[in-house]
């Protein structure tokens, strides 16, 4: 099967630069992108992709064994920048896909040169000296309601997520992203994304890393940042006069210049 047509590739901007591969997180697809990508494309060469199982991807490629593990997405991102014959592309993900290009990284180094984190978390419950923002029971409750009534579960989740009350067109859209996607994967990738854990990941990363993290964000919050940045010693930290959980949505001007200060600062 043509990785392009799984994934839904699409590639923007001149070819003799830089590439940069944007990556979507839970419930979304490459249309998360399209307020920072354009800009981007203009000095850099852009990839969209769609992970197996959301978008415009090839549904039929999609297996719960393979996407029950963070490892079987960024297997995902390793066969897309294989497929391009990528060399150290620079790797932009958001939310959970900020820890999946940490493992694509680790599995093939000579494919991603640097990373770009988008409100991440690396782990998303509380633990002993670690604030992820929920406890066990929050995140068994998301679960349990995701399960039962997924639409349902989307309509009032989605607006949490992207804050921003007073724009309810962002929390709509989110929303229907998240309804878009099949309910039977949309439950194996929350699983995947609310119950890991990646700290001991961010230990491997060897390559200039930028975190990006937004003033508020219920999902991921200061303490998540403050924690990423921490644990990998080559990283920056920005914080983003933004709120709620997607700034490439809510913040895209602020989003976009703060990877080209990233990406121009780079040696």
């Amino acid at each position: 099967m043509s990785i392009r047509r799984r994934n839904n590739v699409t590639v923007t901007g001149p070819s003799d630069a830089t590439t940069l591969v944007l990556a979507h997180g839970f419930g979304c697809d490459q249309n998360m992108w399209r307020l920072v990508a354009p800009a981007l494309a203009q000095r850099y060469r852009v990839v969209l992709f769609d992970y197996v199982g959301s978008g415009g991807s090839d549904l039929s490629a999609w297996s719960e064994a393979r996407y029950s593990s963070l490892d079987g997405y960024a297997q995902d991102v390793v066969d897309v920048c294989e497929e391009l014959e990528l060399d150290r592309a620079v790797f932009v993900g958001h939310s959970v896909s900020a820890m999946t290009g940490v493992l694509a990284a680790r599995a093939a180094p000579e494919r991603i040169g640097a990373l770009v984190m988008v409100a991440p978390s690396p782990r998303y419950i509380d633990d002993e000296g670690y604030r992820g923002g929920f406890d066990a029971e929050d995140i068994d409750e998301l679960l349990a309601s995701l399960e039962s009534n997924y639409l349902g579960w989307s309509s009032a989740m989605a607006p949490v997520i992207m804050g921003n009350p007073d724009r309810p067109e962002l929390g709509e859209e989110l929303t229907n992203s998240f309804c878009a996607t099949d309910p039977d994967i949309a439950r194996v990738f929350a699983r995947t994304t609310f119950l890991s854990d990646s700290r001991d990941d961010l230990k491997t990363v060897t390559v200039p890393t930028l975190v990006l993290e937004c003033a508020e964000d219920v999902i991921a919050p200061r303490e998540v940042g403050a924690h990423v940045h921490a644990a990998i010693p080559s990283s920056r930290l920005v914080t983003l006069d933004a709120t709620g959980h997607c700034p490439q949505l809510s913040a895209p001007e602020a989003t976009t210049a703060a990877i080209l200060d990233f990406l121009e600062a780079r040696p």
